[in-house]
C-alpha cells in the first residue's frame, strides 16, 4: 500500500506541476518543453522546495512517453519516406557521429580522463535526442520537407547508438571484443530489422484496417497502443532500444492507410506521458553540479551545439541538399538526450567512467533542450544569412551541385556505373583493413614487441618502434589503394554525370567534370577518413592520424577552390547563352503560347547547370521590389537565378543586390524539386490584384 501511495503522490506532483508550468509557458508564448524541464527541477531533489517526486517512478513513467512519441513519429514517417532520404540520412549520421566521437574523445583527453572514459565521452555527445526534436517540431507546427531528413538521421543515429552500446559494454567490463563479435552484432541487428519489417508489412496493415473498421475509438486506441508497447518490448527483449521497437511499430501502422485516424486518437495519451519524460530529464538537473564543473560543462555544451550544427550542415551539403535545408537540419539536431543517459549509465555501471560524466550528460542535455526551440526558430534566418555571406564561386557550386547529385541518382545503368560500384566496394574493404591493422597493432603492441625482443636484442622502446614501422609497411598497400581508388571513383562518377560528347575541343562539360572529380575525392576522404580517425584515435598517439587526415582534406580543399573558380567562368558563359535564349523568347510574340521550354537547347549544350526554366515575374509576386538576397531564393528553395532578361538587356549571373521588377524574365536553374519550390515562391499571391484579375 505504501508503494501505491508513493506512486500516486509522485504522479500527482508531476502532473500538477507540469500543468502549472505548461499553462504559464503557453501564456508567455514560450516552448512548453522548457516548462516541463523547470517542473522537473521543481519536483526534483536538487531544488530546495518542500515536495519531491520519486525519481524511479518518474523514470519508469517516462519510458511510456518515449514509446508513444516514437510510435507517433513512426506513423508520421513511413518506410517509403525513410527510403527516400536513406542515403542523405546515412551520410549525415556517419559524418556527425564520427566527428562528435572524435571531439568528445579529445575533450576527455584534454581534461586528463582515461582513454576509455574519453571514448565514452565521445559516445555520449554523438547521438541527438529524438524525443526532444519531435516535441520541439510539433510545438512549432513545422512539417517542412527537411523534417523528413531530420527524422531519417535520428533513426540512423539510434542504430549507431545501439552498436556503440554493444561494443562499449564489454570494453567497460574489461572484456576483449573480437571482430567476430562486432560482425555478429551487426548481422543480428539487420536480421532483426529485416524480419520485423517483412512479417509486419504482411500482417500489421491488414490488422489495423480491420480494427479501425469496427468504428470504435476505444478499440482503436487500446489495440494500437498495445501494439506499440508490444513492439517496444520485443525490441528490448532482443537487446535493442524500446525507441527502435516503437518506431518500427509506427512505420508499419503507417502503411495501413488509416494512420491519420489512429494518430489523432493516440495523441492525447502520448502528450501526457511525453510531458512526464521531459519532467524526468529536469529532475536529474543538479544546478550545483553545473556550477562546480562549469568549465567542463561549457566545453561539452559548445562542442555539442557548434559541432553538431557544423557536422550536420556539412553532411547535408555533401549529399546535394541546399544551404537552407542543410542549416535547418543542423540547427534541429544540436542536442543530446535519452541515449546519452543510457550510454553514460553503462559507463558508470561497468566502472569505465565516474558519476561526473552522467551529471555532465544531464546538464548538457537540459541546456540543449532549452536551446533547441530557439535554434529551430532561428534556422531560416540563419540559413539566409549564411547563404548571402558565402563566396560567389561557392554559391554557384552549391546551387548546382544538387542537380548533379540528382542526375547521378536518375542515370541509367552503364559501364561507368558498374565500375563506380565496384570501386566503392574496394574502398570500403581498404578502409576496414586499415582500421583492423591500426587497432590490432595497438592492442597487440606489448605482445608483438616482446616476441621481437626474443629474436632481436633491442630495447623495449626500439621494439615498439619496429612494430609500428611494420604496421605502417603492412598498411601502406591499403593507403595507396585508398588514394588510387578514390581518384578512379571520382573520374567514374564525373563521367557518369557528364558523359563526353562531340569533339574534344567542344567538350562543354570539362569544367564541371573536373570540379566534380575533386568534389567526389573530397567527399570520399571525409566519409571514410572521418570514421577511420574516430575509430583509430584511441589507439594512436594524440592527433597523429587526425593530422594526416586534415592535411589530405586541406590539399583537396585547395584543389576544390581552384576548380570552383574555373567553374564560375563556365557558369557565366552558360548564363550568357541562357540570356540570349531568353532574349529570343522575348522577341517572339507567340512565346507565351509556346509549350516547349525555350532553354531546352541550352540545357543540352551547356551541361553542369542542371535543368533551366524561364519564369516571368508577375506584378503580384512577393519578390517584386526586393533584391535577390532579400528573396533568398537559393537559400529557401535551392534554385539559382542564372540570368535576367529585362527590357532587351541581359543580366548574367546577377549579384545578391540585384532588385527584381515586374515583367523580368528569369532563367532559374537547379534540381526538379528546387525548380518546383522556386515557382511556388515566385508566383503571385492569391491576395494580390494581379492574381485575381482575369487575364
Amino acid at each position: 500500500m505504501h508503494d501505491s501511495d508513493r506512486f500516486l503522490e509522485t504522479l500527482m506532483l508531476v502532473l500538477c506541476t507540469s500543468a502549472a508550468t505548461t499553462v504559464l509557458f503557453h501564456w508567455l508564448r514560450q516552448p512548453v518543453v522548457l516548462g516541463y524541464l523547470i517542473a522537473g527541477m521543481v519536483v526534483g531533489p536538487y531544488v530546495p522546495i518542500p515536495f519531491e517526486a520519486d525519481i524511479e517512478v518518474v523514470r519508469t513513467l517516462s519510458h511510456l512517453g518515449v514509446i508513444l512519441l516514437m510510435y507517433s513519429l513512426g506513423i508520421e514517417f513511413s518506410l517509403p519516406k525513410l527510403m527516400r532520404v536513406g542515403v542523405t540520412a546515412g551520410v549525415v549520421a556517419v559524418v556527425q557521429c564520427s566527428l562528435m566521437l572524435w571531439i568528445g574523445y579529445l575533450i576527455g583527453q584534454a581534461f586528463g580522463w582515461s582513454r576509455l572514459a574519453s571514448v565514452y565521452a565521445g559516445a555520449v555527445i554523438a547521438i541527438s535526442s529524438t524525443t526532444i526534436i519531435v516535441k520541439a517540431l510539433e510545438e512549432q507546427k513545422i512539417k517542412e520537407r527537411y523534417t523528413q531528413i531530420v527524422f531519417g538521421i535520428l533513426i540512423v543515429e539510434d542504430l549507431i547508438a545501439i552498436l556503440l552500446l554493444t561494443i562499449l559494454a564489454p570494453l567497460g567490463g574489461g572484456e576483449a571484443l573480437s571482430a567476430f563479435e562486432v560482425l555478429t552484432t551487426l548481422g543480428r541487428l539487420f536480421f532483426f530489422l529485416a524480419l520485423v519489417t517483412a512479417v509486419g508489412l504482411w500482417i500489421v496493415p491488414r490488422m489495423m484496417r480491420a480494427i479501425v473498421g469496427f468504428d470504435r475509438a476505444e478499440t482503436t486506441v487500446v489495440a494500437s497502443v498495445g501494439f506499440a508497447f508490444g513492439m517496444a518490448y520485443l525490441a528490448e527483449h532482443y537487446g535493442y532500444s524500446i525507441a527502435l521497437g516503437a518506431f518500427l511499430a509506427g512505420s508499419l501502422v503507417a502503411e495501413s492507410g488509416v494512420e491519420r485516424k489512429i494518430e489523432h486518437l493516440v495523441q492525447p495519451v502520448r502528450d501526457v506521458f511525453a510531458a512526464i519524460f521531459f519532467v524526468s530529464v529536469g529532475i536529474l538537473i543538479d544546478p550545483r553540479q553545473i556550477v562546480e564543473h562549469w568549465p567542463l560543462v561549457l566545453t561539452f555544451l559548445s562542442a555539442v551545439v557548434f559541432g553538431k550544427i557544423l557536422a550536420v550542415t556539412f553532411g547535408c551539403l555533401l549529399t546535394g541538399r541546399s544551404v537552407q535545408t542543410a542549416v535547418k537540419c543542423g540547427m534541429c539536431l544540436a542536442q543530446i538526450g535519452e541515449f546519452s543517459f543510457i550510454i553514460a549509465g553503462v559507463g558508470l555501471a561497468t566502472k569505465a567512467t565516474d558519476p561526473l560524466l552522467s551529471s555532465i550528460a544531464v546538464a548538457v542535455s537540459g541546456m540543449t533542450t532549452l536551446l533547441t526551440p530557439w535554434l529551430i526558430r532561428a534556422a531560416a534566418d540563419t540559413a539566409g544569412y549564411v547563404d548571402r555571406k558565402l563566396p560567389r564561386r561557392l554559391q554557384t557550386f552549391l546551387g548546382l551541385y544538387g542537380s548533379w547529385v540528382e542526375q547521378l541518382s536518375k542515370g541509367s545503368s552503364n559501364e561507368h556505373r558498374r565500375r563506380a560500384q565496384r570501386l566503392g566496394r574496394w574502398l570500403a574493404v581498404d578502409t576496414v583493413f586499415l582500421a583492423v591493422i591500426v587497432v590490432g597493432a595497438s592492442l597487440q603492441m606489448s605482445r608483438l614487441s616482446l616476441l621481437l625482443r626474443d629474436y632481436v636484442a633491442v630495447s623495449q622502446r626500439a621494439a615498439e618502434v619496429l612494430v609500428a614501422l611494420g604496421a605502417i609497411v603492412v598498411a601502406s598497400p591499403f593507403w595507396i589503394g585508398l588514394v588510387r581508388m578514390a581518384r578512379a571513383l571520382g573520374f567514374e562518377i564525373a563521367y557518369l554525370a557528364f558523359p563526353p560528347g562531340g569533339k574534344p575541343q567542344l567538350d562543354y562539360a570539362a569544367a564541371p567534370r573536373k570540379l566534380l572529380v575533386v568534389t567526389v575525392q573530397l567527399v570520399i576522404v571525409i566519409l571514410l577518413g572521418l570514421p577511420l580517425v574516430a575509430i583509430t584515435q584511441p589507439f594512436l598517439p594524440p592527433l597523429q592520424g587526425a593530422v594526416i587526415w586534415l592535411l589530405l582534406v586541406a590539399l583537396l580543399a585547395i584543389s576544390f577552390w581552384r576548380g570552383a573558380a574555373n567553374f564560375q567562368g563556365h557558369a557565366k558563359a552558360a548564363a550568357q547563352l541562357i540570356a540570349e535564349a531568353l532574349a529570343r523568347q522575348t522577341r517572339d510574340e507567340r512565346a507565351s503560347h509556346v509549350a516547349r521550354n525555350p532553354l531546352e537547347e541550352v540545357n543540352q549544350i551547356m551541361t553542369g547547370l542542371g535543368s533551366s526554366i524561364p519564369l516571368k515575374l508577375q506584378a503580384g509576386s512577393a519578390a517584386v521590389g526586393k533584391t535577390l538576397a532579400e528573396v533568398g531564393l537559393r537559400g529557401r528553395t535551392g534554385a539559382t537565378v542564372v540570368a535576367i532578361q529585362r527590357n532587351g538587356e541581359a543580366i548574367v549571373v546577377p549579384a545578391g543586390g540585384e532588385t527584381l521588377r515586374a515583367g523580368d524574365l528569369l532563367a532559374i536553374a537547379g534540381t526538379e524539386e528546387a525548380l518546383d519550390a522556386a515557382q511556388r515562391l515566385l508566383e503571385p499571391s492569391e491576395e494580390s490584384p494581379a492574381a485575381t484579375t482575369p487575364q
